[in-house]
Formats: C-alpha cells, structure tokens, sequence
C-alpha cells in the first residue's frame, strides 16, 4: 500500500478502472443474454401423433352439426375439396376416395416412394376402406406452401395445367399445384410427378372401422409438412381433449 508521500500511478489506476468497468459490462451482458435466452417463446407443438376421429357435415345435409364421416356416403373421385387439419390446427390434408374414370374403386397398396431432395425413401400410407382406395395427405405445396384451392386434385381425365401429356399417362388423376406447376401422385403415395417440388407430399395414415364404417387418422410419414421443423413442432395444438377433426368440403376450384 503506497504512503500519502508516494507518488500515485495514474496509469496504473485508469487501467485497473478500465478492466473493472470491462469486468462488469461483460458479466451484465452474460446475464442479460442468459435471460433472453431463458425468455425465448417455445415452438409450440406436441409430443405425439393424436389419433383422431374424422368427422363432417355430409352432404345434403338439414343440419349442421357434424357427424362420423362414413365412408359409404364419401364421394369418389370428387372435384370438390375435401381437407381436415391435422396434426395441429390450421394444418390442410386433403381426403381423397379413388377410382378409374368409369368408377371402378382402385386398390391403393402401399409402395416404396422416394424424395428426390434427399434420395431417401419411405414406404406410402396405403389405402383404407371397404375398397382400399381412401387415402390422405398433406395439403400444404412441398416447393413453396401453396394451400387450396391453389393445389388440389384433379380428377381421372381432367387436362393438368401446363401439362397436356400427364392426362394421358396418369389416368386416375393428380394433385396439381396451379401456384408453379408441381405435381404429385395419390396413387402411388403422393409421389412427385412434376416439379419444382423436390418432395412428396407427407402422407397421413388412415384407420378404417369396419363395423362403423367410420375413418380415423393416426400419424404421417414421409417428409415433414412443409416449413415445419417437425411435423408435431411449430403450430397450434388441439384443445386438450380433442379427438374429432373434421372434414371440410371447400368445394370446386374454378380450374
């Protein structure tokens, strides 16, 4: 310690002054980003795929009120738009009931799709119902997130925008994408046809009660619904408790 005589070294001093204030600076600002970090908002979400009971107002219908979807009285190959959320809120799927163009049902057997963004590969959702021919699948456009009725199905002999020949050699109908012309397969798991999509659209899993004739959806493969980090992060869950989703027919698109 320095004697009142001994001459005091203001370098030495602002220095020691300089690293203290730095000392505090750099712990506040520790502080302050463990706090941020601490406060950050969640990606809301859940934990699992819920299985859900599909429901809707049949058409015709003089109420409504909801009921289970039976699908005796689901339309096949129809123009109209037929899409639940599933599985968070505000999450289109598209329903679909197949058949050739003279009505025959077609069996849709599950096979190996690949995504050619990745390369890799994953066995399709395969058709459910009395018939095998009811499949599901996200709504959502794999290239940019286009939603109906910008994309939807067209059915068995409708010209495909942009692409006169898909007709011809897709005869059981596509999922065309009007926003830049992608193009998907629900025959065969919803397998790009034509691009720019480098995905498939995720497929959901169906379930088919026999005695009720009644449609449950249970969970999704293939690639993550689109500007998703997973397919059960980044949305808006079901009230607690919910186990219905219902089907909502948004009718014919204009092309």
């Amino acid at each position: 310690m320095p004697s009142d005589d001994e001459p005091v070294d203001e370098g030495k001093r602002n220095f020691l002054k300089v690293m203290v204030a730095v000392s505090v600076i750099a712990a506040a600002g520790g502080a302050v980003k463990a706090v941020l970090q601490n406060v950050k908002t969640p990606v809301a979400g859940i934990t699992s795929f819920p299985t859900m009971q599909l429901y809707w107002v049949p058409p015709n219908s003089t109420s409504s009120i909801p009921v289970p979807l039976k699908t005796a009285d689901f339309p096949t190959n129809s123009p109209s738009i037929f899409v639940f959320d599933y599985p968070l809120q505000g999450e289109p799927n598209f329903l679909l009931k197949l058949a050739d163009a003279s009505g025959k049902p077609i069996k849709i057997e599950s096979t190996e799709v690949t995504i050619p963004a990745t390369g890799a590969k994953f066995m399709s959702a395969p058709g459910v119902g009395p018939d095998q021919n009811i499949v599901a699948s996200s709504a959502i456009c794999e290239h940019l997130g286009c939603v109906p009725p910008i994309i939807h199905y067209y059915t068995p002999g409708t010209p495909i925008p942009g692409h006169p020949g898909l007709v011809n050699t897709y005869k059981n109908g596509l999922i065309h994408c009007n926003c830049h012309g992608s193009t998907y397969d629900p025959l065969h798991g919803f397998a790009v046809v034509t691009g720019p999509t480098a995905k498939p659209l995720p497929n959901v899993v169906l379930e088919w009660d026999p005695v009720s004739d009644t449609l449950y959806v249970k969970s999704m493969v293939g690639p993550t619904i689109y500007g998703k980090p997973s397919d059960l992060s980044g949305g808006t869950p079901f009230p607690v408790g919910t186990t219905t989703t219902t089907v909502t027919d948004l009718g014919t698109p204009s092309s």
